[in-house]
């Protein structure tokens, strides 16, 4: 699997980043088998959160095993100092490490968040605490919602970020503003050398029925063409894009990794063409209402 640079960290870190929140909800024998087959295709960076269900303690009890083998970044939602400080030293104990090589403030997508996470006693401040102990070795921001680029772009002039994990996938682009804000922060990440990850690439739209499929929040692309040109719109179209991380479903997995393998296969412009063929009730944004 190809691997990119991440930023300033120096890590090779793998194009597709293991993301954890599809171990929310399993038992630990799917959890064990996903994360094999993650590590024998090559994935060496994991993605997890506090907020993700069982997802630490199924990571955890195999933590021996793997500690060596990934870059493990974790995430704290929490807004305030204390709130902070106490959710990532849980979030070790769950993991099973004395440390992470990543800690991310998550869903940061508003500045109204941003505000919080920066105040004189917000998260931040306990982030920088736990790297200052050597609890964590570098701090991240990462954030859903249409405004998210833009509410980064100013995370990373209030603070000196290490890396940055924002949305994107061809049916954002097409909301306005979107790609100019998107432009602006891929120019900042370049400048301070922050390592750019991204979220949201096999997403399709939101559920169109009660009825769910899968695990994720969004319904995703779960046909192989449309994956693969999904996952190759991204890593082909935007260097900038130290990899992006896989859906919240380990049974999605696979078609994940095929898309990573398939994508140098596909002719010039035919990701792009492939996803623009889709009508717009089929594939559109999947933040929607007050909170897009």
């Amino acid at each position: 699997m190809e691997t990119r640079r991440l930023g300033r960290l120096e890590h090779r870190s793998s194009v597709l980043i293991y993301g954890a929140a599809s171990l929310g909800e399993v038992d630990q024998d799917t959890a064990d088998a996903s994360v094999a087959e993650a590590l024998a295709a090559g994935i060496n960076h994991v993605d997890v959160a506090a907020a993700y269900g069982e997802a630490e303690l199924r990571l955890g009890a195999m933590m021996t095993d793997l500690r060596d083998r990934v870059f493990l970044a974790t995430k704290t939602g929490l807004r305030t100092e204390e709130e902070a400080w106490r959710q990532i030293n849980e979030s070790l104990e769950r993991l099973q490490t004395d440390h992470v090589d990543l800690l991310q403030l998550h869903e940061v997508g508003k500045l109204a968040d941003l505000d919080r996470c920066t105040a004189e006693q917000g998260s931040l401040a306990a982030a920088v605490r736990a790297r200052d102990e050597g609890l964590v070795g570098a701090i991240g921001i990462t954030g859903h919602t249409h405004d998210a680029p833009a509410t980064h772009l100013e995370a990373l002039r209030r603070f000196p970020f290490d890396t940055v994990l924002t949305p994107l996938n061809r049916t954002l682009v097409r909301v306005p503003g979107y790609a100019e804000d998107y432009a602006a922060l891929v120019e900042a990440v370049r400048a301070a050398d922050v390592g750019l990850m991204t979220i949201k690439t096999v997403a399709r739209r939101p559920w169109p029925t009660p009825e769910h499929r899968w695990a994720t929040w969004y319904e995703p692309f779960d046909d192989q063409p449309h994956v693969t040109a999904a996952v190759a719109w991204v890593l082909d179209g935007h260097p900038e894009v130290t990899g992006i991380a896989t859906a919240g479903e380990t049974r999605l997995l696979r078609q994940a990794i095929r898309a990573e393998q398939e994508r140098h296969d596909l002719a010039a412009g035919e990701a792009e063409r492939v996803l623009d063929a889709l009508p717009d009730t089929d594939y559109s944004s999947p933040f929607v209402g007050a909170d897009a």
